[in-house]
Parts: C-alpha cells; sequence; structure tokens
C-alpha cells in the first residue's frame, strides 16, 4: 500500500496539487512509513522527475517553481517527525549557501532538506551570498562541508571566489567544499579545487555522506 500511495504522492507533487500531497504525507506518517522514504522515494523523486521534463521542455519553469512550493509544504510536515528521533543525529554540520549574484534556491533547498532528514546540523545563508559572508560563517559555524550552488553559468565563478577565498583565510584545510548547480559539472569541480560535486540532491547527499565518513 505504501508503494502506491508514494507513487500517488510523486503525482501530486509533479502536478502542484498542495492539499492532495499533503493529505498523502500525513496518511504515509499515520502508517508509519519512514519519512526518510516519504522524503526519497516521493518528493525528492518528484522533483528529480519534473527538472528531467523540464530540461526535455514538457514542462516550464513556473510549472516547477509551483512544484517546489508544494514540496517546501510537504516536508515541513515531514521534518518534524524525522527530527524527533533520538538517535538521527550524525553530529556534523553542514554550511549552504548560493553564490553571490544568484537568487535561486530550489535545488540548495532540497539538499537542505534532504540533509536534514539524514541527520545533519544545517546552516541554510539563503541565495546572494558574498564569499565573505561565506567565510565569516565558517569561522562562526565551523562546519564540516561547506556546499555552494549556482544556477547561473555568470554565477559559476563564484564558487571558485569562494575556495579561493577559504585558502586566503587559512580555513580551506579544515572544510570540504561541495559544489552543484545546473550548469556545474564534475569537470569544473576538479578545475575549482572543490572536493566533491553534487549532479542533484540525492547525489549531493551521499557525496557529503561521503565526504564526513558516514555513508550508509
Amino acid at each position: 500500500m505504501s508503494d502506491a500511495l508514494i507513487a500517488r504522492l510523486r503525482q501530486a507533487v509533479i502536478d502542484a496539487e498542495p492539499d492532495d500531497a499533503l493529505a498523502l504525507v500525513r496518511e504515509l506518517l499515520a502508517a508509519d512509513v519512514a519519512p526518510t522514504l516519504i522524503l526519497d522515494g516521493g518528493l525528492a523523486k518528484a522533483m528529480l522527475i519534473l527538472g528531467e521534463m523540464w530540461k526535455s521542455g514538457e514542462v516550464f519553469l513556473p510549472e516547477v517553481m509551483a512544484a517546489a512550493a508544494v514540496f517546501t509544504i510537504c516536508n515541513e510536515e515531514i521534518e518534524p517527525v524525522l527530527l524527533a528521533s533520538a538517535d538521527h543525529k550524525v553530529g556534523a554540520k553542514v554550511l549552504l549557501a548560493t553564490v553571490k549574484g544568484d537568487m535561486h534556491d530550489l535545488g540548495k533547498n532540497m539538499v537542505a532538506a534532504m540533509l536534514k532528514m539524514a541527520g545533519f546540523d544545517v546552516i541554510d545563508l539563503g541565495t546572494d551570498v558574498s564569499s565573505a559572508a561565506i567565510i565569516e560563517a565558517v569561522i562562526r559555524e565551523t562546519p564540516a562541508v561547506v556546499g555552494l550552488s549556482a544556477l547561473l553559468t555568470t554565477t559559476m565563478p563564484e564558487q571558485r571566489s569562494v575556495i579561493n577565498a577559504l585558502v586566503a583565510a587559512g580555513l580551506r584545510d579544515s572544510v570540504k567544499v561541495l559544489v552543484g548547480g545546473a550548469p556545474a559539472t564534475q569537470e569544473w569541480a576538479d578545475a575549482i579545487g572543490a572536493d566533491a560535486y553534487g549532479q542533484h540532491a540525492p547525489d549531493a547527499v551521499r557525496a557529503v555522506k561521503e565526504l564526513v565518513g558516514v555513508l550508509d
């Protein structure tokens, strides 16, 4: 039964039906379905499918944004249930930011939600974040990993700028750097000296787990 409900949840997110999606999330939680399964198999999977549909021209950005709003609503319902688990915390802190000049946050928000579900302590600096602000946050928060998102080719160089700023501040050896965003690639990550690259949200979470040594 849970598989059928999760399939319906995926479709409700893709169709941007918040009432139906939220009702299905509540039904799944009431049936003691694992919150991680609801997120991975339902919400995140729906957004990955929608992302592929966007790339192929089957849907357009307003439809993606509408589905993203449903994702957020549903995640807010799931998150407290998972975080209430006493044995859930990984104990590693992850700092996330969309780099300076870039206001896009859909991918970053999905990564943040899934990292929280995986037990990480997430500090989300938001969008349009300068290198200086990221350095200040690294000093203040001492994260294990810094995740840098850039959706525009014009803002990709800011990922390099942050890494250079970490080096200049003497912090590079104390933190791992993950980069992501639609124009990013593994080759780009290698070229700028990042430690890992996340093609999409689940991939980014796996990369963070590998970086901190808690891969399942």
